[in-house]
């Protein structure tokens, strides 16, 4: 029998998973010549709370970099590409083939954003069934392959797709959208897929700052706007996505489940002149408040319990982006690297070894690993873990060759010690979030160094140690398919 330390210790580390704390998402554009690298760019997300993150293009420099980090990854098929995408699974096959596939599972693909506000664009010269057209190819293409619990396939619209966004509760698409809208909305229930909006108060209050109060705006407590149906909102974020609810609800699909998705929405710190609104301290409260709205897991009056995942915009302010002003001011940093404004992207659970953040500061030349570890109960049913190293290692999975006859860490030839392995890349890759080491009830989460302490964990765990070197010197899942 174990001694009463060890298995309070056992206890404890099961009860004290992650806070239910949700995702924090950000954009990350590249258009402009002063920009850190890739490789900067995705060691300095690691030792931040921001686990997800949504790039315009399947930039090859960007999906290399972002490999074994724990960060998942949205990419994004061009406008321009769409066209081509819609006209049959073949064109949609190549695609996938020559953009995602070579780079997973080792880096985190989680969704693929088929072009960015397509329908509000260039509605004279894009054509809107060629989006959900583009859409399903993809996904046929992903159900052939696999990946289709692991990839979804979505878009992001814009708040125009709405004939109008007050009040929430009485908000439809617009009339002409509506066709496409509906088999859109019916592609996302079926898939799982959240519907994805771009929503900014900002340009709200820039354009009748004598109409909108700043507070309200800025996602501040204030007095609130009340619907005609009753519900109070003390911000203008909630109000344009309850309308955005309000609009698929009258198309029909009350009864369905869509996610919702910001994908979109942050503050500039600099404007046009005359522009009062974008100053670098509005830009620090509304995106600090979006953080912490972010990571509340609150809904919206309209649906209290429905947490909304949120994608800050932007990482980078970009000098060479088209419009005005404004919208090259949209990051939380400068090109150098250097903060624009103060904001807290601190991570209580990661490991960063004495490194500040900022890409301009030096950081510990130390082993960069996880702090939190994913293992194999001890004494879990072992056709339970067979399944659970099945799945982890099957398409869409992780790359599990280092457990296969040939690899480094096939020795103990043990089922434990195997299933921790896959167990603990998938939990890694997956942005160690509590959920994602549960496995039927077969994980167990904790802050304790598997590989450095036998008293907890026995000795059919020393595969783990193999694994935890490969974390920390970022080379998980290396190349290849999985399985």
């Amino acid at each position: 029998m174990a001694p009463a330390s060890v298995l309070v210790l056992l206890f404890l580390a099961i009860l004290s998973p992650f806070p239910n704390v949700s995702a924090v998402g950000v954009n990350y554009g590249t258009l402009g010549n002063n920009l850190p690298s890739p490789k900067k760019v995705a060691q300095l997300l690691q030792s931040t709370l921001i686990d997800k993150v949504k790039i315009y293009d399947t930039n090859p420099e960007i999906l290399g970099a972002f490999s074994n980090t724990g960060i998942d990854l949205i990419v994004a098929v061009e406008n321009y590409h769409v066209a081509n995408i819609s006209t049959d699974t073949s064109a949609a096959d190549e695609w996938l083939t020559n953009r995602v596939i070579p780079f997973i599972p080792a880096t985190s693909i989680v969704a693929i954003a088929v072009g960015n506000e397509y329908l509000t664009t260039d509605p004279d010269h894009l054509k809107p069934n060629a989006l959900i057209q583009a859409m399903q190819n993809l996904h046929a293409v992903l159900v052939q392959r696999g990946l289709d619990r692991k990839i979804k396939v979505t878009t992001p619209h814009s708040m125009a797709v709405l004939a109008s966004s007050f009040p929430p509760s009485a908000s439809t698409f617009a009339t002409t959208l509506m066709p496409v809208m509906t088999s859109i909305v019916g592609f996302l229930a079926d898939t799982g897929a959240p519907f994805m909006v771009n929503a900014y108060p900002y340009f709200a209050y820039r354009d009748n700052p004598g109409m909108v109060d700043l507070e309200y705006a800025l996602l501040g407590n204030a007095s609130g706007v009340r619907d005609p149906k009753g519900y109070v909102y003390s911000n203008m974020l909630d109000a344009q996505v309850d309308a955005v609810r309000s609009a698929i609800i009258a198309l029909g699909f009350g009864n369905r489940t869509v996610e919702m998705t910001i994908s979109e929405s942050g503050w500039p710190s600099k404007g046009e002149s005359g522009d009062d609104a974008a100053t670098p301290e509005n830009a620090k409260t509304y995106n600090t408040r979006l953080i912490e709205r972010a990571q509340s897991n609150k809904g919206t009056p309209m649906s209290p319990k429905k947490s909304i995942e949120i994608f800050v915009f932007a990482l980078f302010n970009e000098n060479k982006k088209e419009g005005g002003v404004s919208e090259r001011n949209f990051g939380m940093f400068n090109g150098d690297g250097s903060k624009v404004y103060e904001v807290d992207l601190s991570c209580q659970f990661c490991s960063s070894n004495g490194g500040t953040l900022g890409f301009g500061e030096k950081m510990s030349s130390g082993v960069r690993g996880p702090s939190v570890w994913c293992v194999a109960k001890p004494h879990a049913d072992e056709k339970v873990l067979q399944a659970v190293l099945d799945f982890c290692c099957g398409p869409g999975g992780v790359d599990c060759r280092e457990i296969y006859e040939s690899g480094d860490c096939f020795a103990p030839d043990k089922l434990h010690a195997h299933a921790s392995y896959a167990m603990n890349v998938y939990y890694q890759i997956h942005g160690r979030n509590y959920w994602n080491c549960d496995f039927k009830g077969t994980g167990l989460v904790t802050f304790s160094d598997p590989s450095k302490n036998s008293r907890i964990f026995p000795s059919h765990f020393p595969a783990l140690k193999c694994v935890l070197v490969l974390v920390k010197t970022s080379v998980i899942n290396r190349a290849g398919p999985a399985g």
